[in-house]
């Protein structure tokens, strides 16, 4: 199992303000050990404005081939298209187009999307449809993706529009397409399935938590991020990303499970929103490599 690091850690939160360049994080990974990097494609790493051009990201290759990095995933920007949003639908997918391009030149194995409406913004009345339509949409970006050798991966959390247990499942379902993933993020996992965080309507949780929540999945998942849940949401919106070991997630359970998902390649640490995520570079990498290495010793 190769080890990566999500660079949106360093631009977001609390480093908005002073975001650390993209370069200096890759140096940061590339010494501490790092096998990979998951892009951050919001401003100001890569995006499709600063990286226009098949030399420019040809360029970025060789930067990272240089400090011995792969790229594990790409977490695309389409704030700019709410894919829920009836008649929005072409607009979306050519922005998506664009993003898989993006995913083809940098190596990229998959393109990560989220539903964009936020929790409470839909109408009862319209739920439903809206539902259906980002499935439909999906659905037609999942070919698009296939087209590049791309695999789209679907990222829930509390601070998107369809994040119960089942309507993650019942999504996955209705898009219908193979090439159609669930991204699976161990603390939105647990302020999913365990915490009930945002849903719409009644509250829906499993009685065996995050590990029967990754059971239900089974079979859908097409990537992994890894880290710890406290059970509280980050300002009010989505899942506090806290450092491993300060929370519920039981990863020595987990563990044996995510390592026996089918073509998962890459475990992603995610530590977004979490102020002191520079210093925890080294710390988060020993913890998941010993976590490794205790679960291939048993097996």
């Amino acid at each position: 199992m190769k080890v990566s690091l999500g660079s949106w850690a360093f631009s977001f939160g609390p480093f908005a303000d002073n975001p650390i360049p993209f370069e200096k994080t890759v140096k940061r990974l590339s010494e501490a050990g790092y096998d990979g990097i998951e892009v951050c494609g919001f401003p100001p790493h890569i995006t499709l404005e600063e990286y226009p051009s098949k030399d420019s990201r040809r360029r970025l290759v060789r930067f990272l081939a240089d400090n011995k990095l792969g790229v594990s995933g790409y977490a695309a920007d389409f704030t700019s298209v709410n894919p829920v949003v009836a008649g929005n639908q072409q607009k979306y997918l050519d922005l998506f187009r664009r993003n898989v391009e993006m995913c083809v030149d940098i190596g990229s194995p998959n393109i990560r999307v989220d539903s964009i409406a936020a929790p409470g913004s839909i109408e009862d009345r319209d739920y439903r449809a809206a539902f259906d339509r980002l499935a439909e949409v999906w659905h037609a970006a999942a070919g698009i993706a296939r087209e590049g050798g791309v695999r789209l991966v679907w990222e829930f959390e509390p601070g998107f529009a369809f994040n119960k247990p089942s309507e993650v499942v019942g999504m996955h379902n209705a898009v219908g397409h193979a090439n159609f993933f669930i991204l699976f993020d161990t603390s939105h996992a647990h302020m999913c399935a365990v915490a009930g965080s945002r849903q719409h309507g009644a509250k829906e949780v499993l009685p065996g938590g995050v590990s029967e929540f990754l059971d239900k999945l089974r079979g859908r998942i097409g990537a992994v991020h890894l880290i710890d849940s406290d059970g509280t949401l980050h300002g009010d919106e989505t899942s506090t990303h806290r450092p491993f070991g300060q929370g519920f997630v039981d990863f020595q359970a987990l563990a044996p499970k995510l390592l026996d998902l089918p073509r998962i390649e890459w475990w992603c640490i995610d530590m977004c929103f979490w102020a002191g995520s520079w210093e925890l570079v080294e710390p988060s990498l020993r913890f998941v490599r010993s976590l490794l290495a205790s679960r291939e010793l048993v097996l």
